[in-house]
């Protein structure tokens, strides 16, 4: 007995000894292969950096532009007599205060850069303006270089074939003059292009270079990124950023250290679960709980989680195992019991939905022509939900034999309860215009009545227009509804656009306004909701008022029916598998008048 359980001691520690070399080679390879990627992958973030750097500062002097073409162009004649203090942090208050003071003396009453222009300024206020921006633009450079944490940040320009001017230097060379410090301005540096190809590429092609400079030099070893900066279509000078490369190469090792440290941890722990599960005698009991459980699967028996319980003696992990499996066969007992009723409430729901559905459908007016023995006009009308039931409605009836009401109306929200308050609209606007009266006299009446008890604050967006048959003449209210698109007979669709009342139900006794238009035979009107132009597509676009009228203007000739087909095809193709969010509801009018009376008169004789 004992020599068995040495053996095993021996095999676990033999086991743990292979895994902690294989840990080890493991661990080796993966910071090798870590060093290089993270090297490459820092270094092309390093290079993003520099990029991003210098595009911003690129932007800012581009947004300052002539003013600050002018100002080099001063400093460059003037850089002998301007005095520049070199302590640090740059502080250009001081200049600023002095800038003001001169100003305001040799300007009085004026505004620098409203009034006057840097051209137009006195030449001792031109210099400490010069000073003063100057010592500006080095302290937008110093603050750029610590937030990105770079080695130098600074702007130059060329003075000749191979030398460069460093504007904006953070290597300041200094001078003395009555015992203070000043930069020298305007240093003119040789830069051999051999040496410094990105430079010179990036001043000659106007691009910043595909790859990054790299210099060791006494002022450092440095990777540098430069962006050409243009004011009006003309080249300026250069934005230029410096990373050590001694600091990215820390930052890389310092990720490649963390790694390793985490997989030689994780090995650790390899090791030391591995030779816990050898000494261990754990299979046996998964084995009888992976049996029993099996058991389960094909009998479904809810007795087998006691069966369980009871042969799993031990106080942990996989007792509190066993405990859980017992207790989720218990639960799936319960979950199949409620699942039965809950799906039995969901069929009986759908049911009452598609019946909700289908009464909803039937409100509608659905049999086209709806007037056949009228020929003064033709109309097709279509509502698709978004839901089972909808809050979209049309509607069209007469008021008197020579009349014609037209209502295409949008609640607010989904699904049952705005189904329910479009029920109420629909039959409220209907009875009232049957009673009578001009459209926007008919909407504050049904406004008033639909105020009435709305505690849910629904309202409806309503378009009702009356149409005198006989002279083509109406009137229609828009109660915050989409604009209508209008086809005169030989022209195309366009929108119709005036100013909307507040939608319906949104504050009891509001007036709506009404607004008069007149139809000539061949005319055609096209109403529709907010699904139509809000349809959006898989990109998050929108179908959009412009796709509607060129859908609309595809093909001028067709009859309402295939108008709105058509503009449903068009939907349709814009939105692809994208799924539909609101009702998509469309109403198509055409007037015809007398014309084709007449024709028929004509006909007979």
């Amino acid at each position: 007995m004992n020599e068995h359980k040495e053996r095993k001691i021996s095999l676990a520690v033999k086991f743990t000894v292979i895994f902690g070399v294989f840990g080890i080679v493991f661990s080796v390879l993966n910071i090798l292969y870590t060093y290089q990627t993270q090297k490459k992958a820092y270094y092309n973030e390093t290079e993003n950096n520099l990029n991003s750097i210098t595009t911003y500062l690129n932007d800012l002097i581009v947004e300052e532009g002539d003013e600050f073409v002018k100002l080099k162009n001063y400093i460059a004649k003037h850089g002998d007599e301007m005095r520049i203090p070199s302590e640090k942090p740059i502080d250009y208050s001081v200049q600023y205060e002095n800038f003001k003071r001169l100003f305001s003396q040799k300007h009085p009453g004026k505004a620098p850069g409203i009034d006057i222009g840097f051209d137009e300024m006195d030449e001792e206020v031109k210099l400490a303006y010069a000073e003063y921006r100057f010592n500006y633009w080095r302290n937008v450079f110093e603050e750029a270089k610590d937030s990105f944490n770079l080695t130098y940040v600074y702007f130059i320009y060329p003075s000749s074939e191979d030398h460069m001017i460093y504007y904006i230097d953070p290597i300041i060379a200094e001078f003395e003059e009555n015992g203070k410090s000043y930069i020298v301005l305007n240093l003119d540096v040789y830069q051999d292009p051999a040496k410094y190809p990105g430079m010179w590429e990036a001043w000659e092609t106007g691009v910043s270079p595909e790859k990054l400079d790299v210099f060791n030099n006494k002022n450092g070893h440095v990777y540098t990124d430069y962006a050409p900066v243009s004011v009006n279509g003309e080249k300026v000078g250069l934005v230029c950023a410096d990373i050590s490369v001694q600091r990215v190469d820390q930052i890389v090792w310092s990720v490649v250290m963390r790694q390793a440290l985490g997989s030689v941890l994780l090995i650790i722990a390899g090791v030391i679960l591995t030779g816990s599960y050898v000494r261990k005698t754990f299979i046996s009991r998964i084995l009888k709980l992976e049996k029993e459980v099996s058991a389960y699967s094909g009998e479904k028996d809810p007795a087998i989680a006691q069966s369980i319980r009871a042969i799993e003696t031990g106080n942990d992990e996989i007792r509190s195992l066993s405990d859980r499996f017992a207790d989720m066969i218990a639960e799936i007992t319960d979950y199949m019991t409620d699942l039965k009723r809950i799906t039995a409430e969901k069929e009986r729901v759908t049911a009452e939905l598609n019946l909700a559905t289908q009464i909803q459908a039937d409100m509608l007016p659905r049999i086209f022509p709806p007037f056949p023995d009228r020929k003064e006009f033709d109309l097709f009308a279509s509502m698709d939900p978004a839901k089972e039931v909808g809050g979209d409605f049309y509607d069209f009836f007469f008021t008197d034999k020579d009349h014609l009401a037209l209502v295409v109306a949008d609640v607010s929200g989904k699904g049952v309860p705005a189904a329910l308050f479009m029920v109420i609209a629909k039959t409220l606007i209907k009875t009232r215009a049957l009673m009578g009266g001009s459209p926007g006299e008919i909407l504050v009446d049904v406004n008033n009545q639909l105020c009435e008890g709305n505690d849910a604050e629904l309202f409806v967006t309503v378009w009702l227009a009356i149409i005198d048959l006989r002279t083509g003449k109406g009137v229609a209210a828009n109660a915050g509804h989409e604009h209508p698109a209008l086809r005169r007979r030989d022209g195309s669709f366009e929108l119709v656009i005036y100013k909307h009342s507040p939608a319906v139900a949104t504050m009891e006794g509001i007036r709506f306004r009404e607004h008069e238009f007149e139809l000539f035979p061949g005319d055609t009107i096209v109403e529709y909701s907010d699904g139509v132009t809000e349809a959006t597509s898989a990109a998050q676009e929108l179908f959009g008022e412009e796709r509607l009228i060129a859908s609309l203007n595809t093909n001028t000739e067709m009859d309402p029916e295939k108008i709105l087909i058509n503009l449903r095809n068009s939907i349709d193709d814009f939105v692809g598998e994208a799924p539909q969010f609101d009702d998509i509801t469309m109403l198509g009018f055409i007037y015809h008048g007398n014309e084709i009376q007449a024709k028929e008169t004509n006909n007979e004789a």
